[in-house]
């Protein structure tokens, strides 16, 4: 099997845009639709035509972009069904367990409620990538506009059962402002100290700090790790379930 290329670029302030393509099929998708412009200019520069949306979540800058984009191109968009009258223009509402293709790669669909109630993320385990909206970030996890820290945690169950090879496609460039969250309740975590440095020096230069690995975030992402005793005495909840201790450290991070 050919390998699926991953087109990533900036969009709005803070958003990546993702294409796929499937160079046997010639088919692409793009991640979401956080701005047009942005999405078309990509779509130019690799000469790739687009065939689908992938959508995560109903939030404008992942969905505004739906109809201008289905209109230009007749794509196929694909989304959450629990969000389906929410997200304007969807072709095919998916839940967790269903499977969406682009060419032969095969991505599974997973409900990850939390910081939205219809959130979803897509699964390529051939190709050891995630795509994850708003639910994972490097250092972080989404805001819990719509869910519990229950149905957040249970959420980030799933990507944990993930390889730890498998790369992290988050929709924001948060890793910085969530690297000092990270530090300030995980101060004894080596790996965070040393990753830390290094997304200093990337962001000065620019670079981006996305993709991520999930093991990079088993091992410094403080929402992955309510089992770290240094976590846990930081945010005074010793022997404490791993829910409890998640949500405190969501509301911590909330009023950084």
């Amino acid at each position: 099997m050919s390998t699926l290329e991953i087109h990533q670029f900036p969009c709005l302030d803070d958003n990546y845009g993702y294409l796929i393509h499937d160079p046997a099929s010639g088919l692409t998708a793009t991640i979401d639709t956080p701005e047009v412009d942005a999405i078309n200019a990509a779509l130019k520069e690799k000469n790739w035509s687009l065939d689908f949306i992938f959508n995560t979540h109903h939030h404008h800058d992942h969905a505004g972009g739906n109809l201008e984009l289905k209109a230009q191109t007749q794509c196929e968009i694909i989304g959450p069904a629990a969000d389906i009258d929410r997200i304007p223009g969807i072709d095919r509402a998916v839940s967790e367990g269903d499977t969406v293709m682009l060419g032969n790669w095969v991505f599974q669909v997973h409900d990850t409620p939390g910081h939205t109630r219809g959130h979803i993320v897509f699964h390529c385990a051939e190709a050891a990538v995630g795509f994850v909206g708003d639910t994972l970030f490097a250092l972080g996890c989404g805001r819990l506009f719509e869910g519990t820290p229950e149905q957040m945690w249970h959420s980030l169950q799933k990507l944990l059962s993930w390889p730890d090879q498998t790369l992290i496609y988050c929709a924001h460039e948060y890793t910085e402002a969530n690297a000092r969250f990270a530090l300030s309740v995980e101060p004894e975590n080596a790996d965070l100290v040393s990753r830390v440095d290094e997304i200093r020096a990337a962001r000065a230069q620019g670079i981006p700090t996305v993709p991520t690995s999930m093991a990079l975030e088993k091992r410094t992402n403080p929402f992955l790790r309510p089992h770290s005793s240094n976590l846990q005495e930081t945010v005074d909840l010793v022997g404490q379930s791993d829910v409890e201790v998640f949500a405190r450290t969501r509301e911590l991070k909330d009023n950084f």
